[in-house]
């Protein structure tokens, strides 16, 4: 019976994986088309061509021609600089592996923030500026002030331990547990250097 079942499953797992095949060969699209300007009809180059929930996606060529495999269902966004995006819903009802269409995009104006245009100051006041304008230290200085011994101590006590000295600590102290496993560690009470 076990044989039977066996040899059953080994004959029918071809026809699933041909019916899946079949299936996910149907819902498979080539979605190829022009992408223009709305209102003069110049094509559009270097558009974004996205499928929305994948990381799948395409650009325009010079022409505004573009080409990209997606699914039946598939949102496609349509985005480039200058004009307003547009979502197209790829249509699941219609018979077929190849979808055209000639997307039309409409030019999104964008306003700036004003600019104020302000007089170059006097001479006195450039002057006044550069002499009172602090100059950080150079490479040199900082590092003769990293180096004092005052600023060395404070940052010893402050900073905490890197990795390294971390991972030393560490093994230092099993190292000392194991040496000491199944025994009491030395009391060092006499020991006039402890």
């Amino acid at each position: 019976m076990k044989k039977f079942v066996l040899y059953f499953l080994l004959l029918a797992a071809p026809f699933a994986v041909h019916a899946q095949f079949d299936k996910l060969k149907d819902s498979v699209v080539q979605l190829y088309g022009v992408i223009m300007t709305a209102d003069s009809l110049k094509a559009i180059p270097l558009v974004s061509v996205v499928v929305k929930g994948r990381n799948q996606g395409t650009y325009s060529n010079d022409q505004g021609i573009f080409s990209i495999v997606v699914l039946k269902g598939d949102q496609i966004e349509f985005s480039s600089v200058g004009y307003k995006p547009f979502t197209l819903m790829v249509p699941d009802t219609f018979s077929g592996n190849q979808y055209s269409i000639v997307q039309l995009m409409v030019q999104d104006a964008q306003y700036l923030p004003a600019t104020v245009i302000r007089a170059r100051p006097t001479r006195e006041q450039f002057e006044r500026d550069f002499v009172n304008t602090p100059v950080p230290d150079d490479d040199i200085e900082i590092a003769r002030q990293n180096n004092d011994a005052s600023k060395r101590r404070m940052l010893a006590r402050t900073l905490p331990a890197n990795a390294g000295e971390a991972a030393a600590t560490y093994l230092r102290q099993s190292a000392q547990k194991y040496y000491y496993q199944g025994q009491a560690p030395p009391m060092n009470i006499f020991n006039p250097l402890a």
